[in-house]
């Protein structure tokens, strides 16, 4: 617990709207104001404090609460629309006693986001999320409220996924990979926050410069669970919070046009599992995804480890959904664009539109929230009796479920009063499976800040 003597300094203020969202309903505003479980209040200043403390070294998802104990937002209706009034809110959000622009946006796109889900997608009846369709749907009303969709606009968005916690030569190397895709015209998407997150932004903001291209997009896409541990970086212009990790993963494949991995941990193997087991679904066999693993040099082993274990658990098929490209950058910005060639051509003859991916087939499996309980864990089929794709939902599951017990709060809770989480599958999947996230362990890319307790047990296979 953070000592009050040493608690940093705060600031209060009351911001308005730059643009956007500035009207409330009354309904809306009372909501937003409830402190009790069934308002959206907690919500609210969970997601405020993770942006107003951008820039954290932090992945603990209470750290910033212990900081900050005494933070509170409130939402003023008043004549003119609305204002947030922060009180003892991070003095860094400030610079002479004035909210930065870019933290002030993205308080207000939180605010956006968290009543839109409220009340158009969780409580109208608008959509159907027990069905496939009724989910896709609600993803794109969700990214078409942020102002996500844009139209007239040629393929060129890229995501990037990989760690928060990497070494200092991956971030450098995530940079310079974002400065070639910047070169050739191309925005970047990424899960917002630092480390791998924030390289390819940085490097894009430098090649957007030099070729003096306007209306540059860096889109970060997030959930509340996760982003009190990965809070926004400050390159971020258009912040999209979606209401959980399931529907955060489809709207980087829906938007997306192409996908670049960096180093990361579990929550980066999560992420290529879920897209894999995607391509793998027979109805997305011909459907162009560019796909790029890379790294520096030094992540070379790092790769060939995450190849094995994809090889070993879904079959060498995998492989031709993916290409791995080590300590070249140019190589990768370059397959990138031919790979959005490929993509625009596809959309024209199937008639898809460029800024949402509808032809992309994703099943229920990979949509429906997956909640973390000991009992879910355990429950998992990591057994290779299924189609490939499905043993790629489970796969996928069993990695978020290792992600929140390490970063996110009801999971650390969970963690914490029943032990760690039990994982049990195909022997020699268990044995590839055990092996990587030791290797994760031993390479520090499970968290960056304290000391790691393993939130999970991989049983020892018996023949």
């Amino acid at each position: 617990m953070v000592q009050a003597s040493a608690l940093p300094p705060t600031a209060n203020a009351r911001i308005s709207p730059r643009g956007g969202l500035n009207i409330l309903s009354r309904d809306e505003v009372a909501r937003l104001r409830d402190a009790s479980s069934g308002g959206l209040h907690e919500l609210l200043r969970r997601c405020a404090l993770a942006v107003l403390t951008s820039g954290s070294q932090s992945d603990d998802p209470r750290a910033a609460r212990e900081l900050y104990p005494d933070f509170d937002i409130q939402v003023l209706q008043q004549d003119r629309g609305i204002k947030l009034e922060l009180i003892r809110a991070p003095a860094v959000a400030f610079v002479d006693g004035d909210i930065i622009h870019g933290v002030s946006d993205q308080l207000f796109a939180v605010l956006r986001d968290i009543v839109y889900t409220a009340t158009e997608i969780e409580v109208s009846g608008k959509f159907d999320l027990t069905n496939s369709a009724g989910i896709t749907n609600a993803v794109f009303e969700i990214l078409r409220n942020a102002g996500i969709l844009q139209p007239n606009v040629e393929p060129n968005l890229v995501v990037c996924w990989g760690g928060h916690s990497i070494a200092r030569d991956e971030y450098d190397y995530t940079k310079m990979v974002g400065h070639e895709l910047g070169l050739r015209g191309m925005d970047i998407c990424t899960g917002c926050g630092p480390g791998a997150m924030k390289g390819p932004m940085k490097g894009a903001t430098i090649a957007h410069a030099k070729q003096q291209r306007d209306h540059n997009r860096y889109i970060g896409i997030t959930e509340p669970g996760i982003i009190a541990a990965e809070s926004p970086n400050p390159i971020v212009n258009a912040l999209v919070i979606m209401p959980d990790i399931e529907k955060r993963l489809e709207a980087f494949v829906r938007a997306g046009h192409g996908i670049i991995v960096f180093p990361g941990g579990v929550g980066t193997a999560e992420e290529i599992l879920y897209l894999l087991g995607i391509l793998l679904h027979p109805d997305n066999a011909d459907l162009p995804f560019p796909l790029v693993l890379t790294g520096p040099r030094s992540a070379a082993a790092y790769f060939e480890q995450i190849d094995q274990f994809l090889r070993l658990a879904l079959g060498d098929g995998v492989a031709k959904h993916y290409e791995i490209i080590v300590e070249d950058p140019v190589a990768v910005a370059r397959r990138m664009s031919r790979g959005m060639v490929k993509v625009r051509e596809y959309r024209l003859d199937s008639k898809d539109a460029f800024f949402f991916n509808w032809s992309l087939k994703i099943q229920l499996a990979f949509q429906q929230p997956f909640d973390p309980t000991h009992a879910a864990m355990a429950g998992l089929n990591l057994h290779r009796d299924q189609p490939v794709h499905e043993l790629a939902a489970d796969l996928r599951r069993a990695f978020s479920g290792i992600v929140a017990g390490n970063v996110k709060e009801d999971g650390m809770r969970r963690i914490e009063a029943d032990g760690p989480f039990q994982i049990d599958g195909d022997p020699e999947i268990m044995r590839a499976l055990d092996a990587l996230l030791r290797a994760f362990l031993a390479q520090r890319r499970m968290k960056m800040s304290g000391e790691y307790r393993p939130c999970y047990c991989v049983r020892s296979p018996t023949e």
